[in-house]
Formats: structure tokens, sequence, C-alpha cells
């Protein structure tokens, strides 16, 4: 028996692409063969290149929002999350009272109150018109508060994740709070949260077709204007969801 188990295993170590092959999941198959199918779909058929051509003239703006928003995100992100875990119970509360306002109210409800009621007393307070700040801005400043606050739990998390010994250690040393948070804890952090803010920045970039109700021409907002002439529902849509699977 250990003879047959060294054998599989010599078998396995020489034939790795068998062994990454079966480990593809079956519902990876399925949605790549969706994705496969509509590919084909877009080669052959006149209407769906149309359609296809037509919806990625908003992609720029869909990449755009994403990036620019997920930044100042993460920096908005970063200052809550270190309020969570701060000794001043001033920073600390008002960071907790943020961050459960934000995540109490839906993303859709935030997104009209921030673009139609906090921007323009904001861009008023400083002197602006309020048909200065143009809807792509005010969509990326309500991303930015919206998901600032979600960050601000996976930072949180990530410092609460790093032992108490580590901060201790760097105090003995004789480093300051602030230098044994900035040199020691958060660059462990940060190691550790990565893949849940890669999480983020996908659930980010599906978010950010909400935006569409502002009238930013992002690729689901030019779907919807594609679909108000044409009347192409079904390869509309399809071809948007095509999109956000890939």
């Amino acid at each position: 028996m250990a003879a047959d188990q060294e054998r599989t295993l010599v078998q396995q170590q020489s034939d790795p692409g068998s062994i990454s092959l079966r480990s593809i999941p079956p519902w990876l198959f399925i949605i790549l063969a969706i994705i496969l199918y509509m590919i084909v779909r877009i080669l052959i058929d006149p209407l769906y290149q149309n359609i296809f051509f037509t919806i990625i003239d908003g992609l720029s703006i869909t990449l755009y929002v994403t990036a620019v928003s997920f930044v100042f995100a993460l920096i908005v992100g970063l200052i809550l999350g270190l309020g969570r875990v701060s000794r001043n119970p001033i920073f600390r509360n008002l960071a907790i009272t943020y961050i459960e306002f934000i995540r109490g109210v839906p993303i859709l409800v935030l997104i009209f109150t921030i673009s139609y009621a906090i921007v323009p007393l904001l861009s008023q307070s400083i002197g602006f018109q309020n048909n200065a700040v143009s809807l792509t801005t005010r969509a990326i400043v309500a991303l930015v508060l919206i998901y600032g606050a979600y960050i601000a739990e996976i930072f949180r998390a990530g410092i609460e994740s790093i032992g108490r010994g580590q901060m201790e250690a760097a105090r003995s040393l004789g480093m300051s709070h602030v230098q044994a948070m900035r040199y020691i804890i958060l660059p462990q952090a940060v190691r550790n949260v990565l893949p849940a803010l890669g999480n983020d920045l996908i659930a980010l970039l599906k978010d950010t077709s909400l935006v569409s109700v502002l009238g930013v021409r992002e690729i689901t907002q030019v779907s919807r204007l594609s679909v108000s002439t044409t009347f192409r529902y079904e390869e509309t849509y399809f071809i948007l969801t095509l999109f956000y699977l890939s």
C-alpha cells in the first residue's frame, strides 16, 4: 500500500496539469461555459456586436469611478479603522458612530442622500455653485464615504488580529504608540487584510452600477439608454451581465 501511495504521489508530481484541472470546481466550468457562449454570440452575431461596442463606451467611466473611489475609500477606511481601535474615547466613538450609521442604511439611499443633500450643502458652504459639482464627482464622493465605513471594519479586524505582544515589544524598545502602530502593527495588518480588500474592490466595481441612478454614464446607464432606443432587452442585458461576470 505504501508503494502504491508513493507511485501515485510521483505520478501527480510529474503531471501537475492534471491536478490543477481536477481541482477546478464544477461551478467554475459552468460559469466559463456561459462566458464562452456569450463571447461566441458576440463574435458571430452582428446585433450582439453592435450592442457590445455600444456598452463598452461606458466601461472607462466604470473603471475610473471604481479606481478613484477605492483609493480614497482606503484612506477614509484606514483613518476610521484606527479610530475604532483608538484609546481616545472621542475619536473611537465618532468612528463607531459613523461606521454604524453608514452600515445601517441601504447603499442606494446613501447615494441619493450624499449626492443630492450632503454634497450640495458642502459645496455651497465653501462657495461653489451646486451645478459646479459633476454627477460623476458626486458618485465618487458617495462611494468613498460608503465604502470607507466598510473598509474601516476590515482594517480594524486586521489590526486586532496582531497579537498584543507585538505592541508591547515595540514599546519596550522605546517606540511611541504611533511609531509602533506605523512601523510594526500596520504593515502586518495590511498584509493580513489584502484578500478582504480585494473582495471589497470587486464589490465596489459591481456597486458602481448603482450610480446609474444619478445619470452617470457608466456601463449600466449606457445599457439603459441603449435599451430605451433599441428595445433589445435580451441582448443588451445579457451582454451587460457578461461584463460584470467577467
